[in-house]
């Protein structure tokens, strides 16, 4: 049997990798393989940051991107063809710190020092990518480029101040980057025109067998490894699958990779639908989304961490079909569609139908996911997604909504209401959708709806919320999305947010209105 050596570029050279398991993690391979411990081991999960490195790979027009991401989580294979940084590239050659770190120092943003390697590799990714001209990022940019990263000690202020200072250069110099030619150079030797054909012993050892790990460059050569090997897990991000290993310690098998497949990651537009390649990671799904959807734009930035959302893809999401996935039902209320391959065979579903059970969906054997299609905005179209959750970064879900009406004359010509974390699969809610659908929008049609969810839900009462709440969160839901979207004195979100609500019926006129009684006294 003739397999690949995976092939990746560190430390300034080009390194290989033979007989590891296929599921070895980066992390792994870093402190037990390399004695590069810089890189801390910390939750295992992709939760904490301590494991955080960036990855360089080369864009359509051959630019270097940089992505931080979780190595606890990052399958080795994934590496093959790539670039890798470490806490260990920083200091200069003389001993000169980085100006990463030399911020943190400066601060004081380091106490027990666990974390600090991955919060100073999500900084160095922040400071590559900022061009040299930009302006001082904002803190809400900063919050976001460290959302991945927990810290028990310092706390979050003197962080912050570094990431800030890391950009300012004392003697007024222009700020030390990346040599990006050699790594480009070495990336274009590393380019596969093939499929990467890896094999690795079992994780348990090599008394248990051999694991494949393929990774094809083109759809063609997906859909035939799919149908010759139908039993092969699909992965992309592995920030699902990452977890089965390192918590679960199960056994995957063996592994069919999306992530080199370059039509998967495409992102197009035309009048009718955004098609999202199934391969694209969520950080650029979500972009494209909130570009013909800017009222997503919160709820991206709370869809997990930016490590997690750099690495994992929003097919893999839909594929999964958490019941606690955000994506399924702001996809779901917007009426996307779900575009399916088996060999040279093509099919589309409506996304709402591709769920069949907990974690089961209507794919066949040797079918794959291809691309979501989201049809474009249209005029008179009401959409909210909201998302409650006890953290606001990188938190599950109690409860995720998502509304979408589309009015004429005043009146809903149709609706669409999703959730989840309220039943076994992201879910509609057909009976409210029904109460909704032909009624002018207003109070009484929102309490009629509100009613009608009782029949859509049964949810279950778990450690992140009881079943009481739940119910009571999707009603309250549907209530801040009409505030927000009625025709007379519609609040902001702000406006909101500044109101502490818990309304169980609307006898009560509504915030903004005026009562029967006021009125009369006037």
């Amino acid at each position: 049997m003739t397999t690949h050596p995976i092939r990746f570029y560190y430390r300034g050279e080009i390194r290989e990798v033979h007989g590891a398991p296929i599921t070895r993690t980066v992390l792994q391979h870093l402190r037990e393989d390399l004695a590069c411990t810089g890189t801390k081991e910390g939750c295992g999960e992709g939760d904490c940051g301590a494991c955080t490195v960036v990855v360089g790979s080369l864009d359509a027009n051959d630019a270097l991107s940089l992505r931080a991401v979780n190595a606890c989580i990052q399958f080795l294979p994934t590496l093959d063809g790539r670039a890798l940084f470490t806490v260990e590239d920083l200091r200069a050659a003389d001993g000169t710190l980085h100006p990463v770190q030399r911020a943190l120092v400066d601060c004081h943003a380091s106490q027990c020092g666990f974390c600090t390697p991955g919060f100073a590799m999500s900084m160095w990714a922040l400071y590559e990518n900022r061009p040299l001209d930009a302006a001082l990022p904002t803190r809400d940019e900063i919050a976001t480029a460290l959302s991945g990263n927990l810290c028990r000690c310092t706390g979050y202020r003197p962080i912050v101040d570094a990431a800030v200072n890391m950009f300012v250069t004392s003697d007024g110099a222009p700020r030390p980057m990346l040599a990006r030619v050699p790594v480009i150079a070495a990336l274009k030797t590393l380019a596969r025109t093939n499929t990467l054909d890896y094999a690795g012993p079992d994780a348990r050892g090599a008394a248990y067998g051999t694991r494949r790990f393929w990774a094809p460059r083109t759809v063609d050569a997906l859909a035939a490894l799919r149908a010759a090997h139908p039993e092969a897990r699909i992965v992309a991000g592995s920030t699902d699958v990452g977890l089965w290993v390192t918590k679960q310690l199960r056994d995957p098998g063996d592994l069919l990779y999306t992530g080199n497949v370059a039509e998967l990651t495409r992102i197009e537009r035309d009048a009718d639908w955004l098609a999202i390649g199934a391969a694209a990671t969520l950080e650029d799904a979500y972009a494209a989304l909130v570009a013909d959807y800017p009222v997503l734009a919160e709820f991206a930035r709370r869809f997990a961490s930016l490590p997690i959302r750099q690495a994992g893809t929003l097919g893999g999401n839909v594929a999964n079909g958490s019941p606690i996935g955000d994506s399924m039902p702001v996809l779901i209320a917007l009426g996307a569609q779900v575009v399916l391959r088996r060999a040279q065979a093509t099919r589309v579903l409506p996304l709402d139908a591709f769920y069949l059970g907990y974690q089961k969906a209507a794919l066949e054997a040797g079918e794959f996911v291809v691309a979501l299609r989201v049809p474009r905005p249209v005029p008179n179209r009401l959409f909210r997604a909201y998302k409650v959750s006890k953290r606001f970064d990188q938190d599950i879900s109690a409860v995720c909504g998502a509304f979408s009406l589309e009015l004429a004359n005043g009146h809903i010509a149709s609706a669409r209401v999703a959730f989840g974390g309220m039943a076994a699969t992201p879910k509609r809610a057909l009976h409210a959708e029904a109460s909704l659908t032909g009624s002018l929008w207003d109070q009484a049609c929102v309490s009629r709806a509100m009613d009608a969810l009782a029949h859509d839900y049964a949810p279950l009462t778990d450690l992140r919320a009881t079943s009481r709440y739940r119910t009571r969160i999707a009603r309250n839901l549907l209530l801040r999305f009409y505030l927000e979207t009625r025709e007379q004195a519609p609040l902001s979100g702000g406006e909101v947010d500044a109101f502490a609500f818990d309304v169980q019926t609307l006898a009560a006129p509504l915030p903004g209105q005026t009562s029967a009684s006021e009125k009369e006294s006037r």
